[in-house]
């Protein structure tokens, strides 16, 4: 056989072989079903609300005969994974104990992150963790790298811990010695509204929420500055730990979230306190004391705690939407609170203070802020105006209520608040499930939710030539 005829053989030979590989190469190695982190995180979030909805179904769940209807289930399940507080049945007499506790797993669970948890119990199993488990964990905390994962994980929970202990240790001793209850439902009660506090979940085992509590600051002020911990963030209260004498250093994170959570929660309190000072269902039945604490309260729950001590659907219809734009912005990045995020909305404010100086740059405690940034921060806000405007759109085609209160009451679940004006256990069960769709949306985050879709990020390898459209 001539060199020519051996190459024609070969030509002849080649494309078979590389079939018959090629038919090979799906059982030799398989695509994963998720390749982004956020794909899992989305997964497992809506694996554990259906986990605990089979769960609440069982009838050991219900006080009374029978187990729980599936919508039911299904909208509380949601609430205590997403940390949203809100409820279609009575939580301290609808539920027995075993279904509060299992609510409460829920939300430490929904609180501390679905990945992060696992990510926790693959380290303290194995001592080992790959490299998908640390960009699955990165995606749920935010965290900037990867190299110290670990032990992140580790200080996360020593925080949870230590913020959950002394808020239960202080409810405790409040229900002991001020309304004489027996140490062990006391213990009961400061544990639950404690890691509810901490995790914004806004669950109480009271069917009046904490108005009972309205003038107590021995309940109200631990409740109130758990639920302030915990929507600051894990990277913000890491930070705080090392470097709290020193704000020189934080980082532009730190600063931006913490003068920005300040300043919330100055303006909500004076809005709650001003707007409900002479109103008698609210704070008007109160004494000047009762009516500054109050008020504060109020002013710290709209950032995703969810609890209350006054009647919400009793507000002015000022405080009412005033309280819907502070449960909209939300708390801190990678926290336990909901809405678009302080970060968001404190960027796209310098990015307006900046047009209007008519500077080149948006610049921040200085820092030059990144331009992907700025698009990040516009996405999320855009994203997050419009789920809650076609929301409250279809909610009022499918109920008879006003438009301030079905706005209200979207944009908590969107926000994962909580807080209601009481028409959530009244809604239809389809305008239920709409509820249940926006906590999800909002626990997860627009951008993780798009990115979980996205698999990967365009890159273009030209650019197009400029154009300027006229603007206003």
């Amino acid at each position: 056989m001539t060199a020519m005829e051996e190459l024609n053989r070969a030509a002849e030979v080649a494309p078979k072989r590389a079939g018959w590989l090629a038919g090979l190469r799906p059982w030799r190695r398989r695509e994963p079903m998720f390749r982004h982190p956020a794909q899992v995180i989305a997964t497992a979030f809506a694996t554990a609300i259906l986990v605990g909805a089979v769960l609440l179904m069982l009838p050991v769940s219900r006080a009374g005969e029978g187990g729980a209807p599936f919508v039911t289930a299904l909208f509380t399940s949601a609430s205590a994974i997403c940390v949203t507080g809100l409820a279609t049945v009575d939580t301290p007499n609808y539920w027995t104990v075993f279904g509060q506790v299992v609510i409460l797993s829920l939300f430490q669970i929904g609180g501390f992150g679905i990945m992060s948890a696992a990510s926790l119990v693959g380290l303290l199993v194995s001592r080992r963790m790959g490299l998908r488990s640390r960009l699955t964990t990165a995606a749920e905390t935010r965290s900037v790298g990867m190299s110290d994962i670990r032990g992140v994980l580790i200080r996360v929970v020593a925080v949870m811990v230590i913020f959950e202990s002394i808020t239960a240790v202080l409810l405790t001793a409040r229900l002991v010695s001020g309304y004489g209850e027996p140490l062990g439902r006391a213990t009961y009660l400061g544990v639950f509204h404690a890691v509810s506090a901490f995790n914004n979940a806004g669950f109480a085992l009271y069917s009046d929420s904490l108005v009972r509590f309205v003038a107590d600051p021995w309940i109200c002020m631990p409740i109130a500055l758990a639920v302030i911990a915990g929507g600051l963030g894990f990277p913000v209260l890491l930070e705080l730990r090392r470097q709290f004498l020193h704000p020189r250093r934080w980082s532009l994170h730190s600063k931006l979230t913490i003068s920005m959570s300040v300043l919330l929660l100055v303006c909500g309190t004076a809005l709650v306190t001003a707007g409900e000072w002479d109103n008698p269902s609210t704070l008007g039945k109160l004494d000047a004391g009762g009516r500054l604490l109050a008020g504060f309260f109020h002013g710290v729950m709209p950032r995703s705690g969810g609890f209350n001590t006054i009647d919400v659907g009793a507000m002015e219809s000022g405080t009412q939407l005033g309280t819907v734009v502070l449960m909209f912005i939300g708390g801190g990045s990678a926290s336990t609170a909901g809405g678009i995020k302080v970060t968001t909305f404190v960027i796209l404010f310098f990015a307006i203070y900046a047009e209007v100086r008519g500077d080149a740059h948006v610049n921040a405690f200085d820092r030059r802020l990144d331009p992907r940034s700025l698009r990040q921060a516009l996405a999320v806000a855009l994203i997050s105006v419009a789920v809650v405007v076609f929301s409250t759109f279809i909610l009022l085609e499918m109920t008879d209520h006003e438009l301030g209160v079905v706005l209200f009451e979207v944009t908590s679940a969107f926000a994962t608040v909580g807080l209601s004006t009481g028409i959530t256990p009244t809604l239809p069960e389809q305008a239920q499930l709409l509820l249940v769709g926006l906590m999800f949306i909002g626990r997860l985050g627009p951008v993780t939710l798009v990115s979980a879709l996205a698999l990967r990020e365009r890159q273009r390898l030209y650019q197009l030539p400029e154009g300027r459209p006229i603007i206003g």
